[in-house]
């Protein structure tokens, strides 16, 4: 076909340089036409038939698979593969034009065949994250590293073309600058690493609730990649942490509370010492009549003592108390500041803002109900205390 349009050419009267600078224009545009007419053949064609097909079935994973992304690779690369098969037919092999068109059709090849690569590990990512068995594993991290496996052989191949040199000749010189390319990649070499870890371990997931003080992170991870962990702070703020840092230093992960659907309340109660005391006969009547204190109890009851016992029970009946996890209410080592009494329970939830209400509601209870015992909670002097000549009671010194 060369020889008969180079003839044609000729007959028409045309200098040698005339006619080898149209046949070139010739080819060339015969050849755009060519990918033209196959790329639409295959997205007015062949990506709507795929759709309607993937539509029709019951599972989800062949419309993610073959999303538009990846049909419009799987059509750029059956485009490049029918070019490369139809240069013959128009240039002859080992002619200037074919050796330059085959090239930059070989070039495409590549790129496109990287392309639909990519698109296909980020299909993959997207149906590892909505499965069930693999949605709590942090993949995102492998498939980025192979995506960039994936380009570097494209890159390395392109190489060779351009050079005309054979590919593995280019990956043994790369060979003998791993050293370099290891420190180029350190960070997606650690990161790759420590994803599997934590992957492997189960030491972290997409939505789980970390504190990690180094960092200024405190809240739920919103996505993991090969280089950063990203952390969405109470805040709304966004903290960003190397994966490798989760595997080398400490972290607290806050899912084994999500998961047992009970949030820890622990707080403390400073006493005033000076209050503790036996009750005496009236206050031991007055605490039976209001249902503080068992009818059956001795006579030498301490009020701290019956407070505890009492609040401890009062707190197990709560509503939106779990009493199938622990819940004590114990005594601390007295400081100067008074005796602590600890409160030690868990909300039946775990949501925050219902958390912080019921704990607001059982400590002004608490300090409430305190001089129904005659007991009374510790607190240092202010300021306002010394002035305008108020006496402090002794209690306070």
């Amino acid at each position: 076909m060369e020889n008969w349009l180079i003839s044609s050419l000729h007959h028409l009267g045309l200098e040698d340089g005339s006619v080898t600078f149209i046949y070139w224009i010739i080819v060339l545009s015969g050849l755009l036409l060519l990918v033209y007419l196959n790329r639409m053949i295959c997205r007015r064609i062949l990506i709507p038939l795929v759709r309607i097909l993937t539509r029709k079935t019951i599972s989800k994973w062949d419309d993610i698979l073959l999303n538009e992304a990846t049909l419009k690779s799987v059509c750029n690369t059956v485009v490049a593969v029918i070019m490369i098969a139809l240069t013959p037919l128009v240039a002859s092999e080992g002619s200037a034009v074919y050796t330059f068109v085959i090239r930059i059709f070989w070039i495409y090849l590549t790129v496109v065949s990287v392309q639909l690569a990519c698109t296909l590990f980020n299909a993959l990512n997207l149906i590892s994250s909505e499965s069930e068995r693999t949605k709590n594993h942090t993949l995102q991290g492998v498939f980025q590293m192979l995506k960039i496996i994936a380009i570097c052989i494209g890159a390395i191949i392109v190489a060779s073309i351009v050079i005309d040199k054979n590919p593995m000749k280019l990956l043994a010189g790369l060979g003998a600058s791993a050293a370099v390319l290891m420190l180029v990649f350190k960070d997606s070499i650690m990161g790759l690493v420590a994803g599997v870890q934590l992957s492997a371990n189960d030491m972290l997931r997409p939505g789980d609730w970390i504190t990690m003080p180094k960092y200024d992170a405190d809240g739920f991870v919103v996505d993991v990649t090969l280089t950063t962990v990203k952390v969405r702070n109470w805040d709304n703020t966004i903290s960003t942490i190397p994966p490798y840092a989760l595997v080398s230093e400490s972290f607290q992960n806050w899912r084994g509370m999500w998961d047992s659907g009970g949030r820890r309340i622990k707080r403390s109660v400073y006493i005033d010492m000076n209050s503790v005391a036996f009750c005496s006969e009236e206050k031991r009547k007055e605490l039976i009549e209001k249902g503080y204190l068992a009818a059956d109890k001795g006579e030498k009851v301490v009020n701290l003592t019956v407070f505890r016992e009492w609040l401890e029970e009062w707190i197990r009946n709560h509503p939106l108390v779990n009493d199938k996890m622990i819940l004590l209410v114990r005594q601390l080592q007295p400081t100067p500041q008074g005796l602590p009494l600890e409160l030690y329970f868990f909300y039946d939830g775990i949501n925050w803002v219902p958390y912080e209400h019921l704990q607001a509601e059982v400590f002004e209870y608490v300090f409430a109900v305190l001089p129904e015992f005659g007991l009374r909670a510790f607190q240092a002097p202010a300021g306002n205390d010394f002035s305008n000549n108020r006496r402090i009671p002794t209690h306070l010194y």
